[in-house]
């Protein structure tokens, strides 16, 4: 398993287009990895239904809380899909990973994703679950998660799935 470090993905962004979207990618790109930030935020107002052959699937209906005049949302305890800005293209020799920056978790709250396949793109969601009893605060372009990038070997084909160039005309 080889992580890229930042010089590669600095590569890979200016010449490859791996990542686009970001806001400054000075603060952004870290030693062995990439954050993303907060776009949207966004509460749940329906049930999920999963199956094994996606035939009876339905993605939960969600409403946007808008940012303040102030530019921030004040999150209660519970479960909130995000979106972020910045738009992912994974090559097909890779896959990404996500985890939560270390100030997220120190406010009492966290985010779930998926893995990023090889040849996925789009500007991707998450979850996010805040634990804090007290909620938590998150102002517009706030870095949440540090985007991973592994080199994959034996990749055939890269990803089909419905969410490919998902929210990038939004």
């Amino acid at each position: 398993m080889t992580v890229l470090g930042h010089i590669l993905l600095e590569q890979l962004i200016k010449r490859e287009g791996l990542i686009k979207d970001y806001i400054n990618i000075n603060i952004q790109l870290q030693p062995a990895g990439f954050e993303l930030t907060l776009r949207k935020v966004f509460k749940f107002k329906s049930p999920g239904i999963l199956d094994f052959d996606n035939s009876k699937r339905k993605i939960s209906d969600v409403e946007e809380i808008p940012f303040n005049s102030q530019g921030y949302v004040d999150l209660k305890p519970g479960t909130y899909k995000v979106v972020f800005n910045e738009i992912v293209k994974v090559p097909r020799d890779m896959i990404a990973i996500a985890l939560p920056r270390s100030s997220l978790l120190r406010s009492g709250a966290t985010i779930l994703t998926a893995v990023w396949d090889p040849g996925y793109e789009g500007r991707s969601e998450a979850l996010l679950v805040v634990f804090n009893p007290h909620g938590i605060r998150l102002f517009k372009n706030a870095r949440l998660i540090q985007l991973i990038f592994i080199k994959a070997s034996g990749v055939t084909r890269g990803y089909r799935g419905i969410y490919q160039y998902e929210n990038i005309n939004v």
